[in-house]
């Protein structure tokens, strides 16, 4: 599906007027995966902010969106599941391109999922790597997520291959 895996945590600063530089690594994979045309001259960023219990934005490049798209289509059409799939990562989500700097502009409901408030655009966010997409957090939320301990150790690569995906 990618090019390369997103991998790695990244710190990054959002300005006043909520802008963000996306990661290096991260934007030569949405480049390789979204080659400049006459309409796009520049990668995009496919941003999902849907879903009631998520406290990141989900961000795919275009390759990453159209498999996420493709995958919904195989689902029964006119299910509950797929209404609520469609609705939460399709409708209640937004493409930007890259700025020829790497920066974007976090649009209005990506902050406020985000958590960041009409007058509180600064901060901090972080960028942590998912194989074929990234989540976006503010850094406050990522860091306490990531301080929260497990209720059981368990070593990570014990999980590696216990879930199959569905062929």
């Amino acid at each position: 599906m990618v090019s390369e895996a997103f991998r790695g945590e990244f710190y990054q600063k959002v300005d006043s007027k909520a802008r963000v530089s996306i990661p290096a690594a991260f934007r030569r994979i949405l480049e390789a995966d979204d080659p400049a045309t006459a309409d796009f001259p520049r990668p995009r960023v496919y941003m999902v902010y849907g879903g009631k219990n998520r406290n990141f934005v989900e961000c795919y490049s275009r390759v990453g969106a159209d498999w996420l798209a493709a995958q919904i289509e195989a689902m029964e059409l006119g299910s509950v599941e797929r209404d609520r799939a469609e609705r939460d990562l399709i409708s209640r989500s937004v493409m930007i391109e890259v700025e020829p700097d790497g920066r974007i502009v976090l649009p209005p409901k990506v902050r406020a999922k985000m958590g960041f408030g009409p007058d509180d655009s600064a901060g901090e966010a972080a960028f942590a790597g998912f194989t074929n997409r990234f989540k976006l957090y503010r850094r406050e939320v990522y860091d306490a997520e990531n301080d929260e301990d497990d209720e059981e150790y368990v070593d990570p690569l014990t999980l590696v291959g216990r879930a199959k995906k569905a062929g």
